[in-house]
């Protein structure tokens, strides 16, 4: 398999978000493989090669959350099954509180009918915005996940993020395991990483977790 990048040096850069008008497109590059042995996960790259993003807490039948950590493991998310819901619905909350959840991914009930793989509702004001008011429509989530190509909308239909296949030098493919996600300046990456994990979760081949 082609080397997906050669520096894993962990960084700070997702420590602090950025305003709008200071972020750029990025891109990185998504591994699906923990660093842990042992361990299923999520190792995401930037493209200069720094580790930006890690899941190592994919450890089937033994955990009931997933959280998303910076390369050097601060917790930035924690994504938690919402247990009373017949649909396949997720709670997302900041860092590692368990109250106050930042929005709330829907699967569509019979996501098969529609072009929707999961709607984003916002469970709180962000940032004192109050356009995003609780239970308002943040972001749209169509496309296929099992053939990398999904595409995230936001609430004035602007693309916000895309999930893609990442092919290497010479049309070398790397397989299903590794593929980016471009993110737009209107999206912050850790949000963007976030509704990653959720599409495994949601749309994988294997799920990750037990939940009970």
């Amino acid at each position: 398999m082609p080397k997906v990048y050669p520096n894993e040096t962990a960084t700070e850069q997702t420590k602090t978000p950025r305003h709008i008008s200071d972020r750029q497109v990025e891109v990185l590059t998504i591994w699906k493989k923990s660093l842990l042995f042992n361990s299923d996960g999520f190792t995401v790259f930037d493209t200069k090669g720094n580790l930006v993003f890690r899941v190592d807490n994919y450890q089937s039948g033994s955990k009931n959350e997933i959280v998303l950590m910076s390369g050097t493991g601060k917790p930035l998310l924690t994504i938690r099954r919402k247990r009373s819901s017949f649909a396949d619905n997720w709670m997302v909350f900041d860092g590692e509180t368990s109250v106050s959840p930042i929005f709330l991914v829907k699967k569509p009930v019979n996501f098969l009918a529609s072009k929707d793989l999961a709607q984003v509702i916002s469970c709180q004001s962000i940032n004192g915005l109050k356009s995003l008011s609780s239970k308002e429509l943040m972001y749209e989530i169509i496309g296929s996940y099992a053939q990398r190509s999904v595409a995230v909308y936001d609430n004035r239909k602007r693309l916000v993020a895309e999930i893609q296949r990442k092919e290497a030098k010479a049309g070398v493919s790397f397989g299903g395991d590794v593929f980016k996600l471009t993110v737009q300046p209107e999206l912050d990456q850790i949000v963007a990483m976030g509704l990653v994990i959720l599409m495994e979760q949601m749309f994988g081949l294997r799920r990750s977790i037990s939940l009970r």
